[in-house]
């Protein structure tokens, strides 16, 4: 009997906290939403992620902005050291036409 009051009150904890949290008000809202649409979708459980805001981008777009992001990078740090030797060269160049000029 101890037993079973002790799993009770971690069930009542653990419903306070979800209640507290917002999660039963926001499984409430989007149950009610599901039972009051009038064409019932084939997947259900898709119907609450959507409702949810769980449904993020597919895996494999993720992935691909992943890589894209990886080549700007290597794109990014080529342009860099190619204006870092352009700067180099330009600095160079540039005494010698002053230089030039004075004379």
């Amino acid at each position: 009997m101890a037993h079973y009051r002790a799993s009770e009150s971690k069930r009542e904890q653990f419903r306070r906290y979800l209640e507290k949290a917002g999660v039963l008000d926001s499984l409430t809202n989007v149950l009610v939403t599901l039972y009051e649409e009038p064409e019932k979708p084939n997947n259900a459980l898709d119907f609450l992620k959507q409702h949810l805001g769980v449904v993020g981008p597919e895996t494999a777009d993720v992935e691909a902005l992943r890589l894209e992001v990886v080549e700007l990078r290597q794109k990014y740090e080529m342009v860099l050291e190619e204006n870092k030797e352009l700067k180099a060269k330009l600095s160079h160049y540039e005494p010698q036409q002053d230089e030039g000029r004075t004379e």
